[in-house]
C-alpha cells in the first residue's frame, strides 16, 4: 500500500459545521473588510516612510482613536454602511501612519525585518485564527479574564519602565504584550462568532478588534525581531 496514494478532501479543510451558514458569510464580510484595511494601512506607511508627507506620532495615534469613537457612534444599518466603512478605511490609514517612527527605527536597523515580521505576523495571525475557528464553540472564550489581567500587568510594566528605563523590563514587555495579543486572536474571532451567532452581524465594528490584534502583533514583532539583530551585530563586534 503506497501511504502516498490518498485523496486530499480539501473542502473538509474549509468546512465549519459548528458555525451556521450567515454566520460564515459575516466571517468573509469582516476578513474582507481586515484585508482592505491592511492595504490602507500600507499606503498610510508609505506616506511616512517614502513620500514623507505624514510624520507618525502623537497626533495620529489621536486621530485613529477619534475614527474609533466616531465609528462607534455612527449607528450600524444599511443606510451608513458606506460611511462607516469610510470611516473603517480612515482608522487603518492613520493607523498606518502611526507605525512610521517604529518603521524608521527598523529600516535604520535592518529593513528585511519589515518583511519578515510581516509574513511571522501573517503566519501567526492564521494560525491563531484557524485554531479558534476549528475549535468547539466558545472553548476560548474563557480567556478573556485572563487576558485583561495580563493587559493590566502589560500597563504596570509600562509604567515601572517608564521610571526604571530598565531594556530588562522593556523586552519582558514586548514578548508579554505579543503572547497577550497572540490570545485575543483567539479570544476575539471566537468572541465575534458568538456575537454573530446572537445577531450581532455589524462586520465593521468586528474587522476593528482584528485589525487592532493583526497591527499590534506586528509592531511588537519588528521591534523585537529589529533588537535582536542589534544585539547580534554588537555581539559580532
Amino acid at each position: 500500500m503506497n501511504v502516498f496514494d490518498r485523496n486530499i478532501n480539501f473542502d473538509a479543510l474549509f468546512k465549519f459545521s459548528q458555525i451556521s451558514h450567515s454566520t460564515q458569510l459575516h466571517l468573509k464580510n469582516v476578513y474582507s473588510s481586515l484585508a482592505v484595511c491592511m492595504l490602507v494601512a500600507a499606503g498610510g506607511a508609505y506616506t511616512h516612510v517614502v513620500l514623507r508627507l505624514f510624520q507618525g506620532g502623537v497626533l495620529f495615534a489621536l486621530a485613529s482613536l477619534g475614527m474609533m469613537v466616531w465609528l462607534a457612534m455612527t449607528p450600524h444599518n444599511p443606510d451608513t454602511e458606506k460611511k462607516r466603512l469610510a470611516i473603517l478605511a480612515g482608522f487603518a490609514f492613520f493607523n498606518g501612519v502611526g507605525l512610521g517612527p517604529t518603521l524608521d527605527f527598523v529600516l535604520a536597523v535592518n529593513p528585511s525585518i519589515i518583511v519578515t515580521a510581516f509574513l511571522g505576523t501573517s503566519l501567526i495571525f492564521i494560525c491563531f485564527t484557524l485554531s479558534a475557528l476549528y475549535a468547539k464553540r466558545r472553548s476560548y472564550l474563557f480567556l478573556g479574564g485572563t487576558l485583561m489581567s495580563g493587559l493590566s500587568v502589560f500597563f504596570l510594566l509600562s509604567l515601572v519602565n517608564v521610571f526604571l528605563g530598565s531594556v530588562v523590563v522593556f523586552k519582558l514587555h514586548l514578548y508579554l504584550g505579543l503572547l497577550i495579543m497572540c490570545g485575543f486572536v483567539l479570544f476575539d474571532t471566537q468572541l465575534i462568532i458568538e456575537k454573530a451567532e446572537n445577531g450581532d452581524k455589524d462586520y465593521v465594528w468586528h474587522c476593528v478588534d482584528l485589525f487592532l490584534d493583526f497591527i499590534t502583533i506586528f509592531r511588537k514583532l519588528m521591534v523585537i525581531l529589529a533588537l535582536n539583530d542589534k544585539d547580534k551585530k554588537k555581539e559580532k563586534k
